[in-house]
């Protein structure tokens, strides 16, 4: 194994008017007494209420103009605005949090102290750590940024980290990069490129800790026949700003596996896209998130359906905890013309322990053919359910574990399907101590 050292508009919004715009816009939270029950929804005509597109309709230009998969894409900085509330892919996101990420300036590395530390460690025998400018290939091949921030972490991003899982190999340990702030007051942009080659196997862990103002693209090309997992942890101090795009390309028959935890940051806003290259492919997208007093996340989600007979599942998990802890979780699927034969489902849900604490679910299906396998998704916010509790109470456990009891079971299918026995330990470890600050 190898490790290596890589050196590398205070009025832009208001949180109420953010909210304002999304009230007026019918998409009020679920309320908070609302029981766990998930709301299944199928490819069907009724559907057209929620924006879904059907073989034979006429598309509206409102619709048209909405569509996610039509979102303009551009390297150039100067061709992406300033974001608004009044934006559709804005209107949740407290814009004055995320303010200094919007301004278009280099990161703030000084002599023998960079804004932002990596250690990077690749398991034995894979290739060695590399690095790509701004148009080597395969850098910019799969993600050409949809937004702001995107676009100045590519442009101020002078080597992007590449690193490569070999064709034909398997690895027993995972290729890993810790990333460490400096300090909350400095800025740190970035470009990261995973590669799996053709039939290989491999996990990829991304760690950030410490404190800064951090602009971040991920990069992830499955190659054909190949399995990745990207798994990346998101336990900043608490006066954090991050805003990360991850976007992957998955080859023929290829499979990636993205697991997204946030645990700490003052604001986090995570965009993960997802597309395929042939058919075959298979997206399995799952989150965990912990929102505590003050603390905003946002997860949104796409998955472009634009080849044949491939598959997509999203399960994300949150608990809210404290005043003003907020979450926002949008989840888009589009399914092509071309995607015949998709088999596509997602599902949120989330877990409020405290009062003061709000979340916002919204999953979307966009179809544009009938001949699909299948089609859903389930959304679901509330609080503790009263049935679990008088359940585990009435066999002599005490009101506080039995709350534990329950938020442990309700993350745990997400836990599990961690692959890093180390990363499974120090999640529940993790849990725990959120859960020791509200319930003692």
């Amino acid at each position: 194994m190898t490790t290596t050292d890589v050196k590398g508009a205070e009025n832009a919004g208001d949180p109420a008017a953010n909210e304002a715009v999304g009230h007026a816009a019918g998409a009020a939270p679920v309320v908070a007494q609302s029981a766990l029950d998930d709301v299944e929804t199928t490819a069907a005509p009724e559907l057209e209420e929620e924006n879904l597109t059907l073989p034979g309709q006429d598309v509206s230009a409102a619709h048209a103009a909405s569509n996610r998969g039509a979102r303009k894409r551009s390297f150039e900085v100067s061709d992406h605005e300033v974001p608004k509330s009044d934006i559709e892919e804005w209107r949740f996101t407290p814009l004055r949090r995320f303010a200094p990420l919007f301004q278009d300036v280099a990161t703030d590395d000084r002599e023998g102290d960079p804004a932002v530390d990596y250690q990077v460690t690749v398991p034995e025998g894979a290739p060695e750590i590399s690095t790509l400018a701004p148009g080597e290939a395969p850098r910019g091949t799969v993600l050409v940024p949809e937004d702001l921030v995107s676009a100045v972490a590519s442009a101020r991003t002078e080597q992007a980290l590449h690193l490569v899982a070999a064709k034909n190999a398997t690895y027993d340990t995972p290729f890993r990069v810790d990333m460490t702030g400096r300090g909350a007051e400095r800025r740190a942009n970035a470009h990261i490129v995973l590669e799996a080659k053709e039939s290989s196997s491999a996990t990829f862990v991304l760690n950030h800790a410490g404190s800064a103002q951090y602009a971040q693209n991920v990069e992830m090309i499955v190659g054909d026949n190949a399995q990745m997992t990207v798994i990346t942890l998101h336990d900043w101090d608490d006066d954090a700003v991050h805003i990360a795009t991850h976007h992957a390309r998955v080859g023929r028959d290829a499979k990636l596996k993205h697991v997204a935890v946030t645990l700490g940051g003052s604001a986090v806003r995570f965009n993960a896209i997802g597309e395929y290259a042939a058919t075959g492919g298979e997206i399995e997208k799952l989150g965990l998130y912990f929102s505590d007093e003050g603390q905003f996340f946002e997860n949104r989600l796409f998955i472009d359906h634009s080849a044949p007979r491939c598959t997509s599942n999203v399960a994300y998990k949150g608990a809210l905890q404290g005043k003003n802890a907020r979450s926002v979780w949008v989840g888009d699927v589009l399914i092509r013309k071309e995607a015949e034969g998709t088999n596509t489902y997602e599902l949120n849900r989330n877990l409020l322990l405290t009062e003061g604490a709000r979340a916002d679910s919204v999953p979307n299906l966009e179809i544009e053919t009938g001949e699909i396998e299948g089609a859903g998704h389930a959304a679901a916010t509330g609080r503790f359910d009263d049935e679990q509790l008088f359940y585990l109470r009435s066999r002599g456990i005490d009101e506080i574990e039995a709350r534990r009891l329950v938020v442990r079971g309700f993350f745990a299918e997400i836990i599990q399907q961690i692959d890093v026995p180390e990363i499974r330990e120090r999640l529940s470890a993790s849990i725990e101590g959120e859960l020791a600050r509200s319930m003692n």
